[in-house]
């Protein structure tokens, strides 16, 4: 079995910062153990930092540029370029100035998008 998804079919959420687009994941197809998405940053967006405790995620950057930053290191975004986040890793993703940037994400084991974001207050 193939599940094929189109940005057009994607489920977007809007979250800090950035436009989400969940294109696979248990609640839309048979996958059991991922979830695949899009997070598109406007150009300069700058959001506060999240953890994912359980999941491990890795990155690969579709278009613009931007840097991801932990506590440990810094990571440049270009193009081609994949990065993976260990779990329980504190990150902040910052898109450059010059335009949008968007990163393909894959999460292991599934992540609800959002539930990582700080609580208001």
């Amino acid at each position: 079995m193939i599940t094929r998804v189109a940005r057009d079919q994607a489920v977007p959420k809007e979250l800090p910062g950035r436009t989400w687009y969940t294109y696979v994941d248990p609640a839309n197809s048979p996958a059991r153990n991922v979830t695949v998405g899009a997070s598109v940053y406007a150009a300069g967006s700058r959001p506060a930092g999240h953890v994912h405790a359980t999941q491990e995620e890795t990155i690969y950057v579709a278009s613009g540029r931007g840097r991801l930053v932990t506590p440990d290191a810094t990571a440049e975004l270009e193009p081609g370029v994949a990065v993976h986040i260990a779990p329980g890793t504190f990150h902040i993703t910052e898109a450059g100035d010059d335009g949008p940037l968007e990163l393909i994400c894959f999460f292991s084991p599934p992540v609800v998008p959002g539930s990582y974001e700080a609580a208001p207050g």
